[in-house]
Protein backbone atom coordinates (compact mmCIF):
# COMPACT_ATOMS: atom_id res chain seq x y z
CA UNK A 1 0.00 0.00 0.00
CA UNK A 2 1.32 3.46 -0.82
CA UNK A 3 2.49 5.27 2.27
CA UNK A 4 0.14 8.20 1.72
CA UNK A 5 -3.02 6.12 1.35
CA UNK A 6 -5.11 5.55 4.45
CA UNK A 7 -7.93 3.11 3.62
CA UNK A 8 -10.10 4.31 6.52
CA UNK A 9 -9.94 7.91 5.33
CA UNK A 10 -10.52 6.83 1.72
CA UNK A 11 -13.71 5.03 2.81
CA UNK A 12 -14.91 8.12 4.68
CA UNK A 13 -14.17 10.46 1.77
CA UNK A 14 -15.74 8.11 -0.77
CA UNK A 15 -18.81 7.57 1.41
CA UNK A 16 -19.30 11.32 1.83
CA UNK A 17 -19.11 11.85 -1.93
CA UNK A 18 -21.55 9.02 -2.64
CA UNK A 19 -23.96 10.47 -0.08
CA UNK A 20 -23.69 13.88 -1.77
CA UNK A 21 -24.39 12.36 -5.19
CA UNK A 22 -27.36 10.39 -3.87
CA UNK A 23 -28.93 13.45 -2.32
CA UNK A 24 -28.32 15.44 -5.51
CA UNK A 25 -30.18 12.74 -7.43
CA UNK A 26 -33.18 13.07 -5.09
CA UNK A 27 -33.09 9.42 -4.05
CA UNK A 28 -33.37 8.05 -0.53
CA UNK A 29 -31.02 5.37 0.76
CA UNK A 30 -33.97 2.96 0.82
CA UNK A 31 -34.70 3.57 -2.85
CA UNK A 32 -31.04 3.02 -3.75
CA UNK A 33 -30.94 -0.20 -1.73
CA UNK A 34 -34.00 -1.50 -3.56
CA UNK A 35 -32.42 -0.82 -6.96
CA UNK A 36 -29.18 -2.56 -5.99
CA UNK A 37 -31.05 -5.43 -4.27
CA UNK A 38 -29.19 -4.83 -1.00
CA UNK A 39 -30.25 -3.77 2.48
CA UNK A 40 -30.69 -0.11 3.43
CA UNK A 41 -28.20 -0.45 6.34
CA UNK A 42 -25.53 -1.47 3.81
CA UNK A 43 -26.01 1.81 1.94
CA UNK A 44 -25.82 3.73 5.22
CA UNK A 45 -22.59 1.95 6.21
CA UNK A 46 -21.09 2.70 2.81
CA UNK A 47 -21.95 6.39 3.11
CA UNK A 48 -20.61 6.55 6.68
CA UNK A 49 -17.29 5.03 5.62
CA UNK A 50 -17.81 1.97 7.80
CA UNK A 51 -17.74 -0.52 4.94
CA UNK A 52 -15.52 -0.97 1.91
CA UNK A 53 -17.11 -0.80 -1.53
CA UNK A 54 -15.98 -2.39 -4.77
CA UNK A 55 -15.21 -0.29 -7.86
CA UNK A 56 -18.03 -2.17 -9.64
CA UNK A 57 -20.55 -1.08 -6.99
CA UNK A 58 -19.32 2.49 -7.31
CA UNK A 59 -19.87 2.33 -11.06
CA UNK A 60 -23.40 1.01 -10.52
CA UNK A 61 -24.18 3.75 -8.01
CA UNK A 62 -22.91 6.41 -10.41
CA UNK A 63 -25.28 5.04 -13.04
CA UNK A 64 -28.20 5.20 -10.59
CA UNK A 65 -27.27 8.75 -9.59
CA UNK A 66 -27.01 9.89 -13.20
CA UNK A 67 -23.29 10.70 -13.12
CA UNK A 68 -22.20 11.02 -16.74
CA UNK A 69 -18.73 12.52 -16.33
CA UNK A 70 -16.39 9.55 -16.83
CA UNK A 71 -13.53 11.33 -15.06
CA UNK A 72 -15.67 11.59 -11.93
CA UNK A 73 -16.64 7.93 -12.17
CA UNK A 74 -13.00 6.85 -12.67
CA UNK A 75 -11.87 8.97 -9.71
CA UNK A 76 -14.48 7.43 -7.42
CA UNK A 77 -13.58 3.94 -8.60
CA UNK A 78 -9.90 4.60 -7.78
CA UNK A 79 -10.95 5.71 -4.29
CA UNK A 80 -12.90 2.47 -3.93
CA UNK A 81 -9.82 0.49 -4.91
CA UNK A 82 -7.69 2.40 -2.39
CA UNK A 83 -10.26 1.89 0.36
CA UNK A 84 -10.02 -1.86 -0.11
CA UNK A 85 -6.33 -1.89 0.74
CA UNK A 86 -5.07 -2.60 4.24
CA UNK A 87 -3.54 -0.35 6.87
CA UNK A 88 -0.67 -1.40 9.14
CA UNK A 89 -3.16 -2.45 11.82
CA UNK A 90 -4.64 -5.18 9.61
CA UNK A 91 -1.57 -7.31 10.35
CA UNK A 92 -2.88 -7.71 13.92
CA UNK A 93 -6.14 -9.36 12.93
CA UNK A 94 -9.73 -8.18 13.26
CA UNK A 95 -9.58 -5.34 15.77
CA UNK A 96 -12.90 -3.90 17.02
CA UNK A 97 -11.48 -0.37 16.91
CA UNK A 98 -9.71 -0.52 13.53
CA UNK A 99 -11.79 2.37 12.19
CA UNK A 100 -10.57 4.59 15.00
CA UNK A 101 -6.92 3.61 14.41
CA UNK A 102 -7.27 4.61 10.77
CA UNK A 103 -8.68 8.00 11.74
CA UNK A 104 -6.05 8.51 14.43
CA UNK A 105 -3.29 7.69 11.94
CA UNK A 106 -4.49 10.40 9.56
CA UNK A 107 -5.43 13.05 12.14
CA UNK A 108 -3.26 16.13 12.58
CA UNK A 109 -4.82 17.12 15.91
CA UNK A 110 -6.71 15.32 18.67
CA UNK A 111 -8.47 16.94 21.62
CA UNK A 112 -9.28 14.28 24.22
CA UNK A 113 -11.01 14.24 27.58
CA UNK A 114 -10.48 11.22 29.82
CA UNK A 115 -12.08 10.77 33.27
CA UNK A 116 -10.84 7.26 34.14
CA UNK A 117 -7.41 6.28 32.76
CA UNK A 118 -4.40 7.78 31.00
CA UNK A 119 -5.14 7.91 27.23
CA UNK A 120 -3.60 5.06 25.23
CA UNK A 121 -1.19 7.29 23.29
CA UNK A 122 0.40 8.39 26.57
CA UNK A 123 0.55 5.05 28.38
CA UNK A 124 3.72 3.23 29.39
CA UNK A 125 3.91 -0.45 28.35
CA UNK A 126 3.42 -1.67 31.93
CA UNK A 127 0.44 0.64 32.56
CA UNK A 128 -1.11 -0.27 29.19
CA UNK A 129 -0.75 -3.99 29.96
CA UNK A 130 -2.44 -3.53 33.34
CA UNK A 131 -5.32 -1.56 31.78
CA UNK A 132 -5.90 -4.15 29.05
CA UNK A 133 -5.64 -7.11 31.40
CA UNK A 134 -8.03 -5.69 34.00
CA UNK A 135 -10.65 -3.87 31.94
CA UNK A 136 -11.49 -6.38 29.18
CA UNK A 137 -13.54 -9.33 30.50
CA UNK A 138 -12.36 -12.80 29.44
CA UNK A 139 -9.40 -11.43 27.46
CA UNK A 140 -6.93 -14.18 26.61
CA UNK A 141 -3.17 -13.87 26.94
CA UNK A 142 -2.78 -13.75 23.15
CA UNK A 143 -5.49 -11.10 22.78
CA UNK A 144 -3.94 -8.97 25.52
CA UNK A 145 -0.53 -9.26 23.87
CA UNK A 146 -1.96 -8.22 20.50
CA UNK A 147 -3.76 -5.23 21.96
CA UNK A 148 -0.63 -4.12 23.78
CA UNK A 149 1.45 -4.33 20.60
CA UNK A 150 -1.15 -2.34 18.69
CA UNK A 151 -1.33 0.31 21.41
CA UNK A 152 2.44 0.75 21.44
CA UNK A 153 2.49 0.86 17.62
CA UNK A 154 -0.16 3.59 17.68
CA UNK A 155 2.14 5.70 19.84
CA UNK A 156 4.53 6.05 16.90
CA UNK A 157 2.07 8.64 15.59
CA UNK A 158 2.99 11.22 18.22
CA UNK A 159 6.68 10.89 17.33
CA UNK A 160 6.28 11.14 13.55
CA UNK A 161 9.37 13.09 12.36
CA UNK A 162 7.56 14.95 9.56
CA UNK A 163 4.17 15.57 11.15
CA UNK A 164 3.95 14.79 14.87
CA UNK A 165 0.39 14.61 16.11
CA UNK A 166 -0.83 17.69 17.97
CA UNK A 167 -2.33 16.12 21.08
CA UNK A 168 -4.25 18.04 23.74
CA UNK A 169 -5.51 16.04 26.71
CA UNK A 170 -7.65 17.02 29.69
CA UNK A 171 -7.75 14.55 32.57
CA UNK A 172 -9.93 14.37 35.62
CA UNK A 173 -7.85 14.29 38.81
CA UNK A 174 -9.18 10.81 39.60
CA UNK A 175 -7.05 9.44 36.74
CA UNK A 176 -3.90 10.38 38.67
CA UNK A 177 -4.98 8.73 41.92
CA UNK A 178 -6.27 5.45 40.50
CA UNK A 179 -3.34 3.07 41.06
CA UNK A 180 -3.24 0.90 37.94
CA UNK A 181 -0.87 -2.06 38.06
CA UNK A 182 0.66 -1.18 41.41
CA UNK A 183 2.54 1.79 42.94
CA UNK A 184 5.74 1.35 40.91
CA UNK A 185 3.89 1.16 37.59
CA UNK A 186 1.73 4.13 38.52
CA UNK A 187 4.70 6.26 39.52
CA UNK A 188 6.48 5.41 36.26
CA UNK A 189 3.33 6.31 34.33
CA UNK A 190 2.95 9.70 36.00
CA UNK A 191 6.61 10.52 35.40
CA UNK A 192 6.17 9.53 31.75
CA UNK A 193 3.03 11.67 31.52
CA UNK A 194 4.88 14.71 32.85
CA UNK A 195 7.76 14.15 30.44
CA UNK A 196 5.40 13.96 27.45
CA UNK A 197 3.49 17.01 28.68
CA UNK A 198 6.69 19.02 28.30
CA UNK A 199 6.86 18.24 24.57
CA UNK A 200 5.89 21.24 22.38
CA UNK A 201 3.20 19.32 20.46
CA UNK A 202 1.57 17.73 23.53
CA UNK A 203 -0.54 19.52 26.13
CA UNK A 204 -1.71 17.81 29.31
CA UNK A 205 -4.11 19.51 31.72
CA UNK A 206 -5.83 18.26 34.86
CA UNK A 207 -9.19 19.25 36.34
CA UNK A 208 -8.78 19.16 40.14
CA UNK A 209 -11.43 17.72 42.42
CA UNK A 210 -12.21 21.12 43.89
CA UNK A 211 -13.67 22.29 40.57
CA UNK A 212 -16.72 20.20 41.45
CA UNK A 213 -19.25 19.22 38.79
CA UNK A 214 -18.18 19.93 35.22
CA UNK A 215 -19.27 19.04 31.64
CA UNK A 216 -16.88 16.08 31.47
CA UNK A 217 -18.84 14.05 33.99
CA UNK A 218 -20.87 12.61 31.10
CA UNK A 219 -17.87 10.59 29.93
CA UNK A 220 -14.83 10.22 27.68
CA UNK A 221 -14.63 11.70 24.18
CA UNK A 222 -12.06 12.61 21.54
CA UNK A 223 -12.25 15.16 18.73
CA UNK A 224 -10.11 14.35 15.68
CA UNK A 225 -9.17 16.96 13.08
CA UNK A 226 -7.69 16.36 9.63
CA UNK A 227 -5.46 18.44 7.37
CA UNK A 228 -7.77 18.25 4.36
CA UNK A 229 -10.89 19.34 6.27
CA UNK A 230 -9.91 21.76 9.10
CA UNK A 231 -13.51 22.91 9.60
CA UNK A 232 -14.84 19.37 9.94
CA UNK A 233 -13.71 16.39 12.01
CA UNK A 234 -14.92 13.35 13.92
CA UNK A 235 -16.03 12.96 17.53
CA UNK A 236 -15.19 9.52 18.90
CA UNK A 237 -17.09 8.01 21.84
CA UNK A 238 -15.67 4.74 23.15
CA UNK A 239 -17.97 2.07 24.56
CA UNK A 240 -17.50 -1.37 26.07
CA UNK A 241 -18.93 -3.25 23.10
CA UNK A 242 -19.35 -0.59 20.40
CA UNK A 243 -17.95 2.77 19.38
CA UNK A 244 -19.71 5.88 18.07
CA UNK A 245 -18.40 8.29 15.43
CA UNK A 246 -20.14 11.66 15.12
CA UNK A 247 -19.57 13.97 12.16
CA UNK A 248 -22.58 16.32 12.16
CA UNK A 249 -21.65 19.98 12.52
CA UNK A 250 -23.96 20.31 15.52
CA UNK A 251 -22.19 17.42 17.29
CA UNK A 252 -18.76 18.85 16.55
CA UNK A 253 -19.86 22.23 17.88
CA UNK A 254 -21.30 20.68 21.03
CA UNK A 255 -18.20 18.67 21.87
CA UNK A 256 -15.90 21.48 20.78
CA UNK A 257 -17.63 23.86 23.19
CA UNK A 258 -17.53 21.20 25.92
CA UNK A 259 -13.79 20.70 25.43
CA UNK A 260 -13.15 24.46 25.52
CA UNK A 261 -15.03 24.62 28.81
CA UNK A 262 -13.02 21.72 30.27
CA UNK A 263 -9.75 23.36 29.24
CA UNK A 264 -10.82 26.60 30.91
CA UNK A 265 -11.65 24.76 34.15
CA UNK A 266 -8.41 22.75 34.14
CA UNK A 267 -5.03 23.81 35.47
CA UNK A 268 -2.74 25.19 32.78
CA UNK A 269 0.06 22.98 31.45
CA UNK A 270 2.78 24.28 33.81
CA UNK A 271 0.54 24.08 36.88
CA UNK A 272 -0.50 20.57 35.82
CA UNK A 273 3.11 19.38 35.76
CA UNK A 274 3.65 20.69 39.30
CA UNK A 275 0.36 19.12 40.37
CA UNK A 276 1.38 15.73 38.96
CA UNK A 277 4.84 16.02 40.55
CA UNK A 278 3.19 16.47 43.96
CA UNK A 279 1.08 13.35 43.40
CA UNK A 280 4.20 11.39 42.37
CA UNK A 281 5.81 12.47 45.64
CA UNK A 282 2.71 11.39 47.56
CA UNK A 283 2.92 7.95 45.92
CA UNK A 284 6.59 7.68 46.92
CA UNK A 285 5.85 8.74 50.50
CA UNK A 286 3.04 6.18 50.70
CA UNK A 287 5.42 3.44 49.58
CA UNK A 288 8.11 4.46 52.06
CA UNK A 289 6.50 5.33 55.39
CA UNK A 290 8.90 6.41 58.15
CA UNK A 291 10.16 3.61 60.39
CA UNK A 292 8.66 3.39 63.84
CA UNK A 293 10.77 5.24 66.31
CA UNK A 294 12.48 7.33 63.65
CA UNK A 295 10.36 10.36 64.43
CA UNK A 296 11.98 12.83 66.82
CA UNK A 297 10.44 12.72 70.28
CA UNK A 298 10.79 15.06 73.19
CA UNK A 299 12.58 13.62 76.25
Amino acid sequence: MAANINPTVRKRDLGAELRRLRKASGLTSTQVAERLLVSQPKISRLENGQRAISPRDVRDLCTIYGVTDQQVVDSLMRMAKDSGQQGWWSAYGDLPYSTYIGLETDAVCIHAYEPTVIPGLLQTPAYAHAVIENTIPLVTVDQATTRLRVRLRRQHRIYHPARPLRLCVVLDESVLHRVVGGPDIMREQLEHLNALGAEPHITVQVIPYDVGAHPGLSGQFSILKFADSPDAGVVYLEGSTSHVYLEKRSDLQHYGTTYDRLQALALDADSTRHFIADIIKAHIDAENPPLRGSESTRP
